[in-house]
């Protein structure tokens, strides 16, 4: 427990940098980390990726926290859109957390290690979302939504890597869409969370679990994250951010290739 506790709070500490640096969640690279940490330590393999993906989710609740104080204060948030897509993200959040409790951990695994190559050939390759000319509709939005809940608690990821392009499609400025998906990934955490809690309350985990939730882990990460997460904001813009970014999917393409062998 302490090693892993240890760990989690150098997790925090480069999960928060690279949030801030790059503009990514932090289960990016939380949830894979995680994962070999908690095999490692012996903890039942079918249960490694859930309490991975259910772990990174509760601390997400803390940096989204953060980052939609950070935005508001910035007047960066459409509320009335945050309000309109904060439902079906609710309701698909907790519609993962349940299907991925009925997953194997084996296809959890894959579903991670495919979003990891996604995200590392965006970044490799710089692509950005390019802007639409149609308005979603109502139903789009609450279907959209749900999709990007359920995906986002699946992964314990807080889905700005799924809402920022959604938005940024429907002509929404890239400045509001990052910050509409900080505040979307609140309910995402919040919902998930509760249900990776009550999900996991009676399968036998290892101690000092809430539900799937380890939370050793969880104190780690949080205990840095937040305030390292402000320290790669600063450094974003003095750093070359969009250069790094290939380098850092190289990164990303390791830990996929860790993920299939571990």
């Amino acid at each position: 427990m302490i090693t892993i506790f240890l760990a989690s709070i150098l997790l925090g500490t480069a999960s928060g940098l690279i949030a801030g640096l790059f503009g990514v969640g932090g289960g990016l690279i939380i949830v894979p980390i995680l994962a070999v940490l908690f095999a490692a330590e012996g903890f039942p393999s079918e249960q490694v990726m859930i309490m991975s993906v259910a772990t990174s989710l509760a601390t997400i609740i803390f940096t989204s926290a953060s980052s939609v104080l950070a935005h508001h204060r910035m007047n960066s948030v459409l509320w009335p859109k945050v309000l309109n897509l904060g439902p079906g993200i609710m309701v698909g959040a907790a519609a993962g957390t349940v299907v991925a409790d009925h997953i194997a951990g084996s296809g959890l695994r894959l579903l991670f290690i495919i979003y990891l190559l996604a995200v590392a050939v965006q970044m490799a390759m710089q692509l950005k979302p390019k802007p639409g000319q149609l308005q979603p509709s109502n139903t789009l939005n609450l279907g959209a939504a749900g999709v990007m809940g359920l995906v986002s608690s699946l992964l314990g990821i807080g889905g700005g890597t799924l809402i920022v392009p959604f938005l940024v499609h429907f002509q929404t400025p890239m400045r509001n869409a990052v910050a509409i998906a900080s505040a979307c990934g609140l309910p995402i955490a919040v919902a998930g969370t509760l249900g990776y809690a009550l999900l996991g309350k009676d399968v036998l985990l290892p101690d000092w679990s809430l539900g799937y939730i380890y939370l050793p882990s969880f104190l780690g990460i949080v205990l840095t994250s937040t305030y390292t997460a402000m320290i790669g904001a600063k450094l974003a813009h003095k750093l070359p951010a969009e250069k790094l970014k290939r380098y850092f999917s190289l990164l990303l393409f390791v830990m996929a290739a860790k993920l299939i062998w571990f």
